[in-house]
């Protein structure tokens, strides 16, 4: 498994409930740029359409310079459409309707050469919650920093 990108505003913001793996649908210039690196995840979102189809929205995807020509009329931050089972979105679906929980990217990577994206559902942090993650953050690293002196 080669990870391409991660959200690490997604890990900070939000306290991660449970995470699945995802296909997407992308167009063959798409898979080439994401392969390369040219995505971006922050502000992204995943959406479950009326038609029970969930979404990819708001996630960044530049244009593969080679084929720029032939995308004149390219959106980088296209709506695409996430493969997953139909038990597993009925099952979001009904946890959706939970208030305060939504669904977000969290990493996309390569598996098998195939483009895969894990997405969560998760649940705002609150102000205190992100303080004391970061405090962790800094104990950890002073009990690392002492470790190697």
């Amino acid at each position: 498994m080669e990870i391409i990108t991660v959200n690490k505003k997604a890990y900070f913001d939000y306290e991660i409930i449970r995470a699945m793996e995802a296909g997407i649908v992308l167009s063959g210039p798409e898979v080439k740029s994401i392969k390369n690196g040219r995505v971006n995840l922050a502000g992204g979102y995943v959406n479950i359409s009326s038609h029970n189809v969930p979404q990819l929205i708001n996630v960044h995807v530049d244009p593969y310079p080679p084929a720029a020509q032939a995308q004149k009329n390219y959106d980088p931050t296209q709506t695409r459409k996430l493969l997953l089972h139909q038990k597993e979105i009925s099952s979001l679906i009904g946890k959706l309707k939970t208030k305060g929980l939504s669904l977000v990217p969290l990493k996309i990577y390569v598996e098998h050469r195939i483009i895969k994206v894990q997405i969560a559902l998760v649940k705002g942090k609150k102000q205190w919650d992100k303080r004391e993650t970061i405090k962790k953050r800094e104990i950890k690293r002073k009990i690392e920093q002492s470790l190697k002196n």
